[in-house]
């Protein structure tokens, strides 16, 4: 499975896209909807009407990845509809990514132990 290091941006795009766009298309999408850069390592999602599918886009060092899931008996939780995007983080992205409700993942703060 494809996952993305800890400590890497994840950004999903909150209105869905033309799924017949690939790789350049995404990329131009991205640099001109969500004025970001494709090009940084970011991990960008972005959702079809259907919300049974996702594309994932990112920059890997050599080139541009672009993976696509579509779910077979469910769909995903997305965020509301609105021009823009919103930040997940690595928990909540395995949460969408496997199919479950992204919403109710929360970090754990680690305290520190001493002595």
């Amino acid at each position: 499975m494809l996952m993305p290091s800890q400590g890497v941006r994840i950004l999903v795009a909150t209105k869905p896209v033309d799924f017949r766009k690939g790789h350049d298309g995404l990329a131009a999408l991205v640099q001109s909807t969500l004025a970001e850069d494709p090009f940084t390592g970011t991990v960008f999602i972005v959702r079809a009407k259907r919300a049974d599918r996702m594309k994932i886009l990112f920059w890997d060092g050599s080139g541009l990845v672009m993976a696509y899931k579509r779910l077979e008996e469910s769909t995903f939780t997305w965020p509301a509809i609105r021009d823009g995007a919103m930040t997940l983080n690595r928990a909540q992205f395995e949460a969408l990514f496997a199919g479950l409700d992204w919403r109710r993942v929360r970090s754990l703060e680690a305290r520190a132990r001493y002595g």
